[in-house]
């Protein structure tokens, strides 16, 4: 339970942190919505992320593990997905790489903390 509870806090706090730092990912202005998004986002990265890893684990070793950056692109755009662009949006491409590198920056601290 304590790796669920770590990928939401890093969820969360990239999230927020990238709403702070890019002007392309906009949400609604709640601290609600920051919330829900980064928890969405710390549930996939919790539940999803380990099937598409092993799925895609070829993949992973002939570009030695680059293509985990693809893994959680996706993973991204799929919360962008699931929100409406009034509550939540990522404006372009660059936004979503950027975003993506984030919260994989905050995962590593949160993960190294706890």
């Amino acid at each position: 339970m304590n790796g669920l509870v770590e990928k939401i806090i890093s969820g969360i706090v990239g999230i927020g942190a990238s709403i702070y730092i890019l002007s392309d990912v906009t949400y609604n202005g709640e601290f609600q919505t920051i919330l829900l998004v980064g928890a969405v986002t710390g549930l996939l990265m919790f539940f999803v992320r380990p099937i598409l890893s092993l799925i895609s684990l070829p993949l992973r070793i002939i570009t030695l593990n680059l293509f985990s950056i693809v893994i959680m692109l996706f993973l991204i755009w799929l919360v962008d997905a699931i929100f409406s662009p009034y509550v939540f949006d990522i404006a372009n491409l660059k936004s979503l790489f950027l975003t993506t590198l984030i919260i994989w920056g905050t995962e590593k601290v949160t993960s190294l903390i706890l």
